[in-house]
């Protein structure tokens, strides 16, 4: 497991990490996930969940004030209140905050939206913060965003490559901030790989920010974002593992 940071531009501080799934060797999350069947589904992502929570704990990442985001299967969660259990019963035991918890999920797979729907709610309604990843790259979208409001919508790294540089992509994204401020959705853009990129992004309001630029998922550690970026992010426990950046 690896964690990447979220980072807010105004303060510099850590506004969450995000697990990333990692294999023994600490091959990539696409090596991993294409071992992932329906018939292992459930348990592999149950133990995705566990082992984020306890690894975020060893690491101290509570103590930080730093959200822990986890990505969730949803065709992994038959229904949601028996799916968390175990979830719940692992951050009781070793003390993370319910209400620093992000389930996030890829929009970029068909899904069942009224299921879907039902896990987003589900969530919500035990406190638990949620967020739609990859947005832009999928097939629920905008029809998705008009049934729910997520807490947080994760703008699809495609959208950000080369922003400085496409007038297209920073006209879209510009528009899609709009919006999701007008539905009070707070909004994330990744996989930022460029000073050209923050600084578009910096200039069209954005606050949160991940990717390369700001700092590389670390194995097993909490990565800390450039100096210049976290002044006055409290310094988490980590080790001195790198891993690869976030992948699909």
């Amino acid at each position: 497991m690896a964690f990447q940071p979220i980072v807010n531009l105004a303060s510099g501080q850590v506004f969450a990490h995000e697990a990333l799934v990692r294999g023994l060797a600490g091959e990539g999350a696409g090596s991993v996930l294409s071992t992932v069947s329906e018939h292992n589904r459930y348990v592999f992502d149950q133990q995705c969940r566990v082992k984020a929570i306890e690894l975020a704990t060893s690491l101290g990442m509570a103590e930080t004030g730093a959200h822990l985001s986890i990505n969730f299967m949803p065709n992994a969660v038959y229904e949601p209140r028996a799916c968390i259990r175990l979830t719940l019963a692992t951050a009781m035991r070793t003390g993370f905050p319910l209400d620093k918890l992000i389930f996030e999920f890829t929009e970029n797979e068909q899904l069942d939206t009224q299921h879907i729907l039902n896990i987003l709610r589900t969530y919500r309604a035990m406190g638990f913060k949620t967020a739609i990843d990859d947005f832009g790259a999928g097939y629920a979208g905008l029809n998705l965003l008009a049934k729910y409001q997520p807490d947080i919508v994760k703008l699809d790294m495609e959208l950000i490559r080369d922003i400085d540089r496409d007038r297209a992509r920073r006209a879209i994204v510009s528009h899609l901030l709009a919006m999701l401020t007008d539905l009070g959705v707070t909004t994330v853009c990744e996989g930022v790989e460029t000073e050209g990129e923050l600084a578009v992004l910096r200039d069209l309001g954005v606050e949160l920010v991940q990717g390369y630029v700001i700092a590389r998922p670390l194995l097993e550690g909490l990565a800390v974002p450039a100096p210049s970026l976290a002044a006055d992010t409290p310094s988490p426990r980590r080790n001195a593992h790198s891993a690869p950046r976030k992948s699909a």
